[in-house]
């Protein structure tokens, strides 16, 4: 079956790939969900959880930017000069994921006092939860797609190895 490049590119160098491109981003984001959670209901905003958050907020968003530049030029920008897309699906995928990007920085913005510079503790902790919120739904976008078979959403499906058409 064909594969978006999204999840091509978590497919190849296994592990390292998935490693570096799913679970590191998505570990560091869950650890600023989970643990702001708990900040937001305790009202603890100082102490050993909210300094997790914080260091989590911050090498995510930079990780993150690293992780756009190299998806941005080995894969959006060759497949777009190329016409390599595989269809809508898989445009939406990368696209999607590249998206997270600015959930991710705008995190680490406000933590490293760049953003937000007039909001008080909760102020910030209910923005940082509304960026966790955008990256949960632009990241499950990215995977959602990403996991599609690209013909999908194509006007017109593209030839097996076999010589046969993928069926919508």
């Amino acid at each position: 079956m064909p594969m978006t490049h999204y999840m091509e590119l978590l497919a190849v160098n296994q592990p390292w790939n998935l490693i570096l491109f799913m679970a590191v981003p998505v570990i560091l984001a869950e650890t600023v969900a989970i643990t702001e959670l708990f900040i937001l209901f305790s009202r603890e905003y100082h102490g050993r959880l909210r300094s997790i958050n914080r260091a989590a907020s911050i090498i995510g968003g930079i990780y993150f930017i690293g992780v756009f530049y190299y998806v941005l030029t080995n894969a959006a920008i060759p497949l777009t000069q190329s016409g390599q897309w595989r269809g809508p699906a898989d445009v939406i995928a990368v696209g999607a994921y590249m998206l997270c990007v600015v959930p991710l920085v705008g995190m680490a913005l406000l933590d490293l006092g760049l953003a937000g510079r007039s909001l008080g503790e909760e102020q910030k902790l209910k923005q940082h939860a509304i960026w966790v919120a955008v990256f949960l739904i632009v990241a499950h976008i990215a995977m959602i797609f990403g996991m599609l078979d690209p013909n999908i959403l194509s006007a017109t499906p593209e030839m097996t190895e076999h010589g046969s058409m993928h069926s919508h």
